[in-house]
């Protein structure tokens, strides 16, 4: 297969997978290419919740199908790029009348993936950016610590589209108790991304918050990278969102070619379809050669794994489909993981991406890196194990939208190749619902508990509850001073008198 190269001087070598053009021709593309023209033109793609998924019209608002998605657009973007102004240049500053010095974002799942990933690939430190992306009390703790006194300077970002996600918003919690300690007013320096009209958006505009920015239920989470969810942390951390969003645009247009090898993404799709028999048989390895991409691998692992791993086609045959995503960074891995990529199971494609200039002028260690790529790729290659190439001239703002892009236009393909809906997510909702049991079950078993000791299958039968549930439930309550735990079983602690 031929190189692809866009003038922006992105290319995309595929000679290295083993692909001939006509494998790609034997692909129903023109069903993938129509449906997606039909997305991007506002059909419902999501009839699960009978839903638009708009995430193309965020850098191309033209294409939306309402002037008023146009418009709201368009003025999202200007609050973000005024609100991120305002707190970078000191125009916007604490109650005590100090510049702000940290961001604090609070987020889960495509929340935080996608801003981890464009802060730390875009960022310029001016502001120290933190993220709190999980309930682990220690971990929020961390953060806290790490912050410190300069809490009473820090802006703090919420992310939920539905504005009751229970993670980010028990996070917000705990982060409003620690102000509240330290005599602090948090109204000042909050900023709610979510949809309008939420839960969130409600408490936000009841409450005066700094700022309330729009997350349209249009835009699903692992595709909210050019959203305020993704703009809002890399405007506050001195990135050119515009060009970013021009990367994207630019990705957008060259992925929208209906001729399958002159189009990057369909070539993706295209490999992952017939590598992996169509059936996901193929791991995909991400291996960016560049500390600023180190987190590209987390972030596809989502948009990817989330959006085809999934039980039922869409005529509703079992079809339990899925497409494993790993990675970490060259040349971290080629002490890692290269060793069974070149010797072990031929069950993986890797897709390198390759930066050509380097941000500080370093020759010596740039040249080094770019050995180091070549002599992974050619080892693989020598093996006859498919690999592909990514290059990017540099890592820059547009640069990282269009990565962004194609890979979000590969999804999309392939789901239509394989028949899948690639916009829901029917089993992180089921985990959430289980959640939401196992904390019901909690109060059942701190309830069934006395100070006389109860068997745990016992207690479990009387909660109605698994045996094992109920165990490792009473152990944490255990752990953690609320229950004691006998050789006769369970009971309710209490303290020792004095």
């Amino acid at each position: 297969m031929p190189e692809l190269v866009h003038p922006r001087g992105w290319r995309l070598d595929a000679s290295t997978l083993g692909l001939r053009d006509d494998m790609l021709d034997s692909l129903p593309f023109d069903r993938a290419f129509a449906a997606m023209e039909a997305l991007e033109g506002g059909a419902v793609a999501n009839p699960d919740e009978g839903r638009q998924v708009g995430h193309y019209w965020l850098r191309a608002p033209e294409l939306s199908p309402t002037m008023g998605h146009a418009r709201t657009i368009g003025e999202a973007v200007e609050a973000i790029e005024e609100l991120a102004d305002g707190v970078r240049s000191g125009r916007y500053r604490a109650l005590d009348e100090q510049p702000y010095t940290d961001v604090l974002h609070i987020g889960i799942g495509g929340s935080a993936l996608g801003p981890q990933l464009l802060v730390d690939a875009l960022g310029d430190g001016h502001l120290a950016m933190h993220f709190a992306d999980n309930v682990d009390p220690e971990g929020l703790e961390r953060i806290l610590a790490d912050i410190g006194p300069r809490l009473r300077h820090t802006l703090i970002c919420v992310a939920s589209k539905s504005g009751g996600t229970v993670e980010p918003m028990s996070c917000l919690d705990v982060v409003l108790a620690e102000l509240g300690r330290q005599g602090l007013d948090a109204r000042t320096r909050l900023v709610a991304l979510t949809s309008p009209g939420s839960k969130l958006h409600k408490r936000a505009d009841k409450e005066r918050w700094l700022g309330i920015l729009p997350v349209w239920e249009w835009v699903g989470g692992r595709f909210s990278a050019t959203s305020a969810v993704g703009l809002l942390p890399l405007a506050l951390a001195g990135a050119d969102i515009r060009g970013f969003l021009q990367g994207a645009r630019e990705m957008d247009t060259w992925t929208r070619s209906t001729v399958p090898a002159e189009n990057p993404a369909a070539v993706l799709a295209g490999a992952w379809h017939v590598l992996g028999g169509g059936k996901g048989n193929r791991d995909l390895v991400i291996l960016p050669y560049r500390d600023r991409l180190g987190l590209f691998g987390r972030y596809l692992q989502q948009l990817i794994m989330e959006s085809i791993g999934k039980k039922l086609d869409r005529q509703g045959n079992v079809s339990e489909h899925g497409l494993v995503v790993y990675g970490n960074k060259g040349t971290t891995d080629q002490h890692a993981f290269v060793q069974q990529l070149r010797d072990g199971r031929n069950d993986a494609i890797t897709h390198f991406v390759h930066v050509l200039a380097d941000r500080r002028g370093e020759e010596r260690l740039g040249d080094l890196l770019q050995d180091f790529f070549l002599g992974t790729r050619r080892a693989l290659v020598d093996a006859d194990r498919p690999c592909l190439t990514l290059t990017l001239e540099e890592i820059d703002a547009p640069s990282v939208g269009g990565l962004i892009a194609l890979f979000e236009r590969a999804v999309g393909l392939y789901a239509e190749l394989v028949d899948l809906n690639a916009y829901h997510q029917p089993g992180v909702e089921a985990g959430k619902l289980a959640a939401r049991g196992a904390a019901a079950l909690r109060e059942r078993l701190l309830a069934a508990l006395t100070e006389r000791p109860r068997r745990l299958e016992d207690l479990a039968e009387v909660c109605e509850a698994e045996a094992n549930d109920a165990r490792d439930i009473l152990d944490r309550l255990v752990a953690t001073g609320r229950a004691t735990r006998e050789t006769r079983g369970y009971r309710a602690h209490r303290p020792l008198d004095g």
